[in-house]
């Protein structure tokens, strides 16, 4: 906020260990940033966040699970395909011309840094200043004789009785060590035979990752305690030594739909596939032995390169506990989204939601504005709306178990209303989720469909068709996000609430494409991939080149693209002002002489995630296009996703999105930029903006009026 102290940033410039601008002579390397060490660039900012001394200390332990998990993933699939590509021998290349093993040693290098500075700041920053905050860490060797009877005591009746020690020998071969999983690699010696054997236990990952001592104030890690009772699970034998280690698989997979007749069958058998894929990393903690680390390398048929070796405690995903605690202190104040003014009934009335939306268009943006009293209240009011026919949706990511969006779709069918929940069963790493509850949908009378073949549907669309007066009307949502009241708290996204008769009319088709076998391309207002995102995109891009006051502003999560790119170097070329803020992965170079010298990119990392797309063309004197939606600029979004963007057309709500804009290119709290060296520089404060402060606060300011 304006007046608040400036803090310096504990690292204004992010990592390169000289490999992310290695392009020599290759033009395209030039033109090109690689996709996989952006998104590398991406999480060091998300640890940057981690590092920050003025952050609140429960929101650094936080951001450090936030780090790992989205570390894990990348080494799932984007690392896991690149050693695949590797193994195949894959010679085709990438815009930016760096070969698959060339990419897999600059992820090496990097990550290795980042993940040792991750331990480094657990290790030696974040748990001495939690233990002055009475919250403490403490090692099994360390504790008292009353502290370990009591955690002898808690091994005995909930660890012990769920683990099961693996031996390794003629009878029994190496066991499948699956992914994600915590394990500790034991060695025991037979006095009578004086014969060294290998065994694994598995850390239970029903149990917590932090066993919490009497006074609710230490922690001890459970493979701590575990290592410590293992002549419990090994009678009659001398553990000679235990280590620590951590498996991370290939869990990216591939349906051939055409070849599918059952696809819910075909996306079963590929989960099973995948807790058996391919060994990608190993983490190990320093002080395994040599004899235990080949072992691991020869058994699990790994590469040397595959293994990390990190100071412990191993995956700090655990901290996500921590943030559990009720400490309203250590974490930042918390905010309770606000209804939208048009959205709060008057006084001791109930809200006429379809009334309001014929009024007029709303618009709201997550988490400023409550999912609750607009999304949710959207769908819910359309399921117990005597006069709502059928309810149309696109489910991509819910919460869960009672999800309220899920519960409304079912009322509504038991209320004999026609609902068709289009399920995508490939969003990655919810498909057994989506399986469960598409069954549960299918069993209320909800009609379920999958899509269209070969295309994945990312479109986060709701259609509610209703009664009213002999006729019938169509009402819509149009959206960025999922339809998941949980993410909605901390993921920043905007939607359109609608009765414009030719949104609805679109999405009906759109609903027909999805469902059926129509194969319309146009559409009155929608834009829709892969049909006619990417020619709109390249459109509007061209017509503000040609302009003499061309300006284009976009805000999104990736930028990938390669025909995209090069039509945005074509407009720096004609002199356009191009202004990019791209939270995650961004391959254009920006501010290259010759080639993007009036491009700009920045990044807004913080307590929440940016996840809107927001794109503007246009000048004040000729006026602006805003648009809104699903999609990303990356090949994926553009030609293999099923998405839907809408135009925001009313003034008062393009004003609201130029807020959003303009709020974002402000911020000089959470903001860095892209230079042409491709290193990512923390914005300099001056101003003292915060993007999300800033939003929480004008959300409040509204609600109040």
């Amino acid at each position: 906020m304006p007046g608040e102290p400036t803090r310096q940033a504990p690292h204004p410039r992010s990592t390169t260990l000289g490999i992310l601008d290695r392009h020599g002579d290759d033009p395209d390397a030039v033109r090109y940033l690689n996709r996989e060490l952006s998104w590398v660039q991406f999480n060091e900012r998300v640890l940057a966040l981690a590092e920050d001394p003025e952050l609140e200390l429960l929101e650094r332990a936080k951001f450090l699970a936030i780090f790992q998990s989205n570390l894990d993933e990348f080494y799932q699939v984007r690392v896991a395909g690149l050693k695949e590509q590797v193994a195949a021998e894959a010679t085709g290349r990438n815009p930016d011309g760096i070969s698959p093993a060339d990419q897999l040693a600059a992820i090496d290098a990097l990550v290795t840094t980042l993940a040792r500075r991750h331990a480094t700041i657990f290790r030696e920053e974040l748990v001495p200043a939690l233990a002055e905050q009475g919250i403490r860490f403490a090692d099994w060797t360390t504790l008292s004789d009353q502290d370990r009877r009591h955690l002898v005591a808690i091994f005995e009746e909930r660890v012990f009785p769920v683990l099961t020690p693996l031996a390794v020998d003629p009878a029994h071969p190496f066991p499948y060590i699956s992914n994600l999983s915590m394990n500790l690699a034991v060695l025991v010696r037979d006095p009578s035979s004086e014969q060294t054997r290998f065994a694994r236990v598995k850390i239970p990952p029903v149990l917590p990752r932090f066993l919490v001592m009497p006074d609710g104030e230490r922690f001890v890690p459970l493979e701590q305690v575990i290592g410590a009772h293992l002549d419990r699970l090994f009678p009659g034998l001398e553990v000679v030594e235990h280590h620590v280690f951590r498996v991370t698989r290939n869990a990216d997979f591939e349906v051939e739909e055409e070849e599918a007749d059952d696809l819910l069958q075909a996306i079963e058998s590929e989960l099973t596939r995948r807790r058996f894929g391919r060994v990608v990393r190993l983490e190990v903690e320093p002080d395994m032995t040599p004899t235990a680390l080949e072992l691991l390398i020869r058994e699990l048929a790994i590469a040397t390169d595959d293994v990390i070796e990190l100071v412990g405690p191993l995956d700090l995903s655990g901290l996500w506990a921590l943030y559990d605690l009720d400490r309203p202190d250590l974490k930042q104040p918390a905010f309770v989204a606000t209804t939208q003014p048009r959205l709060t009934p008057p006084a001791g009335e109930e809200l006429d939601l379809f009334g309001t939306l014929r009024e007029g268009d709303v618009l709201v943006q997550h988490p400023y504005d409550s999912f609750t009293t607009s999304v949710q209240a959207f769908i819910e009011t359309a399921a117990r709306d005597p006069n709502v026919l059928a309810i149309k949706q696109t489910l991509y990511r819910t919460s869960g178990p009672g999800s309220p969006i899920i519960r409304a779709l079912l009322d509504a069918a038991e209320e004999g209303k026609q609902v068709v929940a289009l399920v995508e069963l490939k969003a990655r790493f919810d498909e057994e989720a989506n399986i469960e509850w598409a069954r549960a949908l299918e069993e209320a009378g909800v009609h379920v469909a999958y899509g269209v073949v070969g295309l994945k549907t990312h479109t986060k669309i709701a259609l509610v068709v209703r009664s009213e007066s002999g006729r019938v009307r169509r009402y819509a949502h149009i959206g960025t996000g999922n339809y998941n009241d949980k993410t909605a708290r901390v993921y920043e996204d905007v939607g359109l609430l609608t009765a414009d008769p030719d949104l609805g009319a679109d999405l009906s088709d759109l609903f027909n494409v999805l469902t059926g076998y129509s194969r319309q391309s146009e559409y009155r207002k929608l834009l829709v991939a892969p049909t006619s995102f990417r020619s709109r995109m390249l459109e509007l891009i061209a017509r503000e080149t040609a302009a003499d006051d061309g300006h284009i502003l976009l805000k999104m999560n990736s930028l990938v693209d390669r025909e995209i790119i090069d039509a945005l170097y074509d407009a720096s070329s004609a002199g356009t002002q191009v202004e990019l803020i791209v939270r995650g992965i961004c391959c254009l170079r920006p501010q290259v002489p010759g080639l993007s010298e009036t491009i700009t990119v920045r990044s807004v990392v913080g307590r929440y995630l940016e996840h809107s797309r927001v794109f503007r063309f246009g000048s004040a004197s000729r006026g602006y296009d805003y648009i809104i939606g699903s999609g990303d600029l990356m090949p994926r979004n553009l030609d293999r996703r099923v998405e839907a963007l809408t135009p925001v057309e009313d003034p008062v709500l393009e004003e609201r999105l130029e807020e959003v804009l303009q709020v974002a290119l402000s911020d000089d709290m959470l903001a860095w930029e892209l230079g042409p060296d491709a290193v990512w520089h923390r914005v300099p404060t001056a101003e003292g903006i915060e993007s999300h402060l800033t939003l929480q606060r004008r959300a409040q300011q509204r609600g109040r009026r």
